[in-house]
């Protein structure tokens, strides 16, 4: 019997994808992620677990020596494919698992494009004193661009003595090569604001579905994975156009299930916490422009620690889902899932702005958490800068 062959047509059958998506993908990254799950496809959390790496969103050339990273460090036999678009994501898919039963037959690699190896990236340790007196190793760590359940195209460059997070720095998310869509999550402010006539309800379904979104990603990064396989699944109801009667109950259950759970809870507790006071100042810097966002997301939505931040998106999203139905014209206030998108500006960008403050004195494997719980949105940070309002 021919085991390995055996093995490799498995492979091909359902092969292990690792989705990394640009800035600016996030509307294909959906689409990817509806299409896996239909297929009963298994994802893939590091590329040594991986088949497919499968690149969702539009060029963007800075990101390729990171893509270049991972592929070689996925074994073989392996498949790289991009998807630039949502309708494509069928045959691109398909295609993907046509090259990897080819290899079935030759028990080899699978066909490729594949770029030089790039330089890997290796921390460098220096000495250095701690908060206690003690003179410990500085080890300079960086966390992206392309992590799962992470921000696209966001790098964080740590400085860690021990597993304390000393000090953080941000790198600004890369542009795409192209012009880059309008914002996915807050597209329909946009266009009420383009004077299109965009509903409430409209509006208030893409909230609900980007809070789940976010709130998938967090569960997903503090270990609860069939917590976020359900809110991803209610995000694509909303966005598929479920009738209200339907998902409302199944949101509302699952809010009680995750707001309610003890384990989440203390397992968070007391990360990242921000006071009402710092929230405030946040929210203020931004709103004049300081912090290069215009206004940016509401206070309720920051302050306190990731239990209250998860808490926060919860009771807005069922909120959202008894006002699906509402066919009221949508105000042209602009305030998206995030913040205030109006005149082109980027509430994400104060979101990333309060990062440091949080990470300083935080352990490593607390970061990820804390960077979930705010989840600022790639596709507006690789837009432009805001334009300068005026202040009077």
């Amino acid at each position: 019997m021919d085991l390995t062959g055996a093995l490799l047509r498995a492979t091909a059958a359902r092969p292990h994808v690792l989705l990394v998506t640009t800035p600016g993908g996030t509307a294909v990254r959906l689409a990817v992620e509806r299409h896996l799950r239909r297929l009963d496809v298994p994802s893939a959390d590091t590329p040594a677990d991986a088949d497919v790496l499968l690149v969702a969103g539009p060029d963007c050339p800075s990101l390729e020596p990171a893509f270049d990273r991972l592929w070689q460090d996925m074994p073989e036999p392996r498949c790289r494919a991009r998807v630039r678009g949502a309708d494509a994501v069928s045959d691109v898919v398909d295609d993907c698992r046509a090259v990897l039963a080819s290899a079935t037959g030759r028990h080899g690699t699978a066909g490729h494009v594949e770029a030089g190896r790039p330089s890997a990236e290796s921390p460098m340790a220096e000495v250095g004193p701690d908060r206690d007196g003690l003179t410990l190793d500085r080890l300079h760590v960086p966390l992206g661009p392309l992590l799962s359940d992470w921000p696209a195209g966001l790098t964080l460059r740590l400085t860690l003595q021990g597993d304390v997070v000393e000090q953080a720095r941000v790198e600004g998310v890369p542009a795409p090569a192209a012009a880059p869509s309008p914002p996915f999550w807050a597209e329909p402010w946009l266009r009420a604001e383009a004077g299109e006539q965009v509903t409430v309800g409209a509006a208030v379904r893409r909230r609900a579905a980007a809070h789940l979104d976010s709130l998938a990603r967090l569960l997903s990064v503090a270990g609860w994975q069939a917590a976020a396989t359900t809110a991803r699944r209610l995000r694509d109801e909303l966005l598929t156009g479920v009738d209200a009667a339907a998902v409302r109950p199944r949101v509302e259950r699952f809010a009680r299930r995750v707001g309610r759970s003890r384990v989440l809870y203390w397992l968070t507790r007391g990360i990242g916490e921000l006071t009402e006071a710092e929230a405030r100042r946040v929210a203020e810097r931004a709103a004049t422009g300081t912090a290069e966002a215009g206004f940016g997301p509401a206070v309720g939505q920051i302050r306190g620690d990731v239990p209250a931040r998860y808490r926060a998106w919860l009771a807005s999203t069922v909120h959202a889902t008894s006002l699906l139905e509402d066919a009221t014209p949508l105000g042209t206030e602009g305030v998206g899932p995030r913040g205030c998108v109006r005149d082109g500006l980027r509430p994400s960008a104060a979101l990333v702005g309060v990062l440091p403050q949080l990470l300083r004195g935080a352990e490593l494997a607390a970061a990820r958490l804390i960077v979930a719980s705010l989840d600022p949105d790639p596709d507006e940070l690789s837009t432009a800068a805001p334009r300068a309002r005026a202040h009077g």
